[in-house]
């Protein structure tokens, strides 16, 4: 296949959503396209601005704060599409999230108040912990209900 057509194909996925340019060159390449032609293409679409590693990183961490997702779920997210760990950092840097308001209000939204003792404040716990939302925050969410447990359910 061509580099124009690979070029094509890499617009056109562009155009639907933004990419890390890790997740572009794969997706060149399951479509046919060699991994030399791909990443050179990346690499072009890179220098043009039209790809950037750092505004995918804003979007999907804009999108699953949004989605009621914790730090390190959507850091896991980001280190799957491979976005290099500088460009992970500034964005969560500038995304200025208050990561134990967002617990709490996921933990409001689901559950409608706070645990009514150890089964339920376990079972709060270990939701807010599958959304990625740290011991932190998990525990300041679920404070203003039933005393914690005497062992740690982590």
């Amino acid at each position: 296949m061509t580099e124009q057509g690979a070029r094509d194909s890499a617009l056109r996925a562009l155009g639907r959503r933004e990419h890390s340019a890790a997740e572009l060159q794969a997706k060149l390449q399951r479509r046919g396209h060699d991994a030399d032609t791909a990443s050179e293409v990346v690499e072009g679409l890179s220098e043009r601005g039209w790809q950037s590693d750092t505004r995918y990183a804003e979007m999907l961490l804009r999108n699953r704060v949004q989605q009621g997702y914790g730090r390190l779920r959507i850091l896991a997210e980001l280190e799957a599409a491979r976005v290099p760990r500088d460009e992970i950092s500034a964005a969560m840097a500038a995304a200025d999230c208050d990561w134990t308001e967002l617990a709490c209000a996921l933990q409001r939204r689901r559950f409608g108040g706070p645990p009514a003792g150890a089964a339920e404040w376990q079972k709060q716990y270990r939701f807010l912990a599958g959304r990625g939302f740290e011991s932190g925050p998990i525990r300041a969410a679920l404070k203003g209900g039933a005393q914690e447990p005497e062992s740690d359910p982590e």
